[in-house]
């Protein structure tokens, strides 16, 4: 799910990420999370057509997960044309899939998270298969690059290097977005305070015993977004008090079940659907987020307003060993 850069609280250069030696039972946690996750992919793929309905996407990636045995780490992202990230479908959305697709997936296993992304050119021309392929390509050279002690930079380092190579080569201008990044993952936590950008830069940081996403957007706009309308994923962010009761089972139902991570509404359709309705609730979520006690994400929109591919995997390194948990 994608990371601004902007938000980010950590942003030291230099040093290193003080961590916890990884157990083995984390490790496996992460590589199941990712065995499920490529598996979602695949499935995913064989129902994403032209034409098809958001929510039905969503739902059937729900049900599979956790056919599956995983959880949805965060509802999936499906984000169209110029929308970068940061929308999931309602009950009742009618949005349908068209022009290039980006599917942001996370799996949960233990609490332990499989983050992943992939698009899908929905043209009947293949209109959008240069974005795509250089999208790839600077996935591709990254992972290739990841190793034991590796440090924050040489990811940003690949990344640009990687654009600059394909632009120069195909006498071409396309943009990655900087201001979106790859993040560090930690149990419950889909952003876990380390940014890794996708832009040169001297973050010396060394990546070990941790888990990590690596996401670069590509563009053929100018690599910039700005924040639109609420995307339907909420996350919760403070413990205020509420006067309204049924607010507050909806409220206490969230810091039950998500606590840290995000959700939506078409959750709690399916879990309270049966006290309240689904107006009601969008009414609560519309009421707990203007007291500042849930936050919803806003969809981050290319600023020129030209379509967005993304592609991501999640990454494991530590007891010397590097994993790609969703390859």
């Amino acid at each position: 799910m994608a990371k601004l850069y902007l938000v980010s609280y950590l942003k030291k250069e230099g040093g290193r990420k003080t961590q916890f030696k990884m157990e083995e039972s984390e490790i496996k946690s992460y590589v199941q999370a990712g065995e499920i996750a490529k598996e979602i992919k695949k499935f995913a793929r064989s129902i994403i057509k032209p034409g098809v309905k958001l929510i039905d996407i969503a739902e059937s990636i729900d049900d599979k997960i956790f056919e599956l045995g995983g959880e949805p780490a965060f509802p999936v992202n499906l984000s169209l044309n110029e929308v970068a990230a940061h929308y999931t479908p309602a009950p009742k959305d009618e949005t349908i899939a068209e022009g290039i697709l980006k599917v942001d997936i996370g799996v949960s296993v233990d609490g332990y998270i499989a983050d992943t992304a992939f698009s899908v050119d929905l043209t009947e021309d293949n209109k959008f298969k240069e974005i795509m392929e250089l999208n790839e390509k600077i996935l591709e050279n990254v992972t290739n690059k990841i190793h034991l002690a590796m440090q924050v930079h040489e990811v940003g380092n690949s990344v640009q290097n990687s654009l600059e190579s394909w632009n120069k080569e195909k006498n071409s201008n396309l943009s990655v977005i900087k201001s979106l990044s790859g993040h560090s993952l930690g149990q419950d936590s889909i952003h876990d305070g380390l940014t890794i950008s996708n832009y040169k830069n001297e973050n010396g940081i060394i990546l070990d015993d941790i888990a990590f996403a690596i996401e670069p957007f590509v563009t053929t706009g100018v690599g910039d977004i700005y924040e639109g309308q609420p995307g339907g994923i909420y996350i919760l962010q403070s413990n205020n008090p509420v006067r309204d009761r049924d607010a507050r089972e909806v409220l206490q139902f969230i810091k039950e079940n998500f606590e840290t991570q995000p959700f939506c509404l078409r959750w709690l359709v399916e879990e309270m659907g049966d006290k309240l309705s689904e107006g009601k609730l969008k009414f609560i979520l519309s009421m707990l987020t203007k007291q500042g006690i849930l936050y919803e994400y806003p969809m981050l929109i290319e600023k020129s307003k030209k379509p967005v591919s993304q592609f991501e995997d999640t990454f494991v390194i530590t007891n010397g060993k590097v994993i790609c948990t969703t390859k």
